[in-house]
């Protein structure tokens, strides 16, 4: 009778302690990073810096901007692919432009299995003889996410020196992945070449939370940052909790630091 009782508590006890633990918010990093194409402040193109930096962080889903693939600048190298090889991350990268023999564009790193890709033009302004501007886009990659439901995270880059399209990339990222009946939980992470009290980032906040440091720390130019242009945001708010979000101290191996947020998901 007592060996009864003493197996009818253990089994008590290992059902309270699964429940405990199904309860719990489970963890996740995130990290934007633009990697000007492979190149650092010291000129060298060098992917396994880069890859070093990610993986000091040890994030969960990576946000990258200005990748090379097959461009002639950077030696023809496969960036997106060479980074997922060095990081242990499947990689999805976005084009938005042919450039000197391959293409430019965005990607995206994650440790999650990946359920759909979806790459996403942005409004731009067509380049003239007196204006330089590029293609934008957006790469969403929806993933089944640490509490196994569909999670989407998305890499998107704003026009560098044309407000006018920044307000419409703006618009339409909200248009595109914020709309009122948009009910899968969404990180959205780039350089929207933007201050944090500029319109193109109200306009994000419509729909949008910041995953910030307060004061939100400068992210560009990598040495002697002055500007915060590089960004995490999600919803819906109640999916997830901000634990920490920071700009890391990395000078070298891009002209932009990496900005990293914590969350926790709240089951649901």
């Amino acid at each position: 009778m007592r060996n009864a009782r003493h197996l009818t508590s253990i089994v008590l006890l290992l059902a309270f302690a699964a429940t405990c633990g199904a309860n719990e918010p489970l963890k996740l990093r995130v990290l934007c990073y633009n990697i000007h194409y492979g190149q650092g402040m010291d000129g060298k193109y060098d992917v396994k810096r880069l890859a070093d930096v990610i993986n000091r962080s040890k994030p969960d889903l990576v946000a990258l901007q200005e990748v090379d693939v097959g461009v002639k600048r950077s030696g023809r190298v496969h960036e997106a692919q060479l980074l997922s090889q060095l990081t242990g991350m499947a990689v999805r990268f976005g084009p938005t432009q042919h450039y000197e023999g391959g293409l430019f564009g965005n990607a995206v790193l994650t440790r999650f299995p990946i359920l759909d890709v979806v790459i996403q033009p942005l409004p731009y302004t067509e380049s003239t003889p007196e204006l330089t501007t590029y293609p934008r886009a957006a790469i969403a990659v929806t993933v089944k996410g640490p509490d196994d439901k569909p999670l989407r995270f998305i890499s998107t880059h704003f026009q560098h020196n044309v407000p006018e399209d920044r307000v419409a990339e703006a618009h339409r990222i909200n248009e595109l992945f914020a709309s009122e009946d948009a009910s899968i939980p969404t990180i959205l992470a780039g350089d929207m070449n933007a201050s944090p009290d500029a319109e193109p980032i109200q306009i994000l906040l419509e729909k949008w939370t910041n995953a910030t440091d307060d004061p939100p720390a400068p992210s560009a130019p990598s040495v002697n940052p002055r500007v915060r242009i590089d960004y995490i945001f999600y919803r819906a708010a109640s999916h997830f909790r901000v634990t920490s979000a920071t700009v890391i101290d990395e000078a070298m191996a891009s002209d932009h630091r990496p900005v990293q947020a914590d969350f926790e998901i709240n089951p649901q």
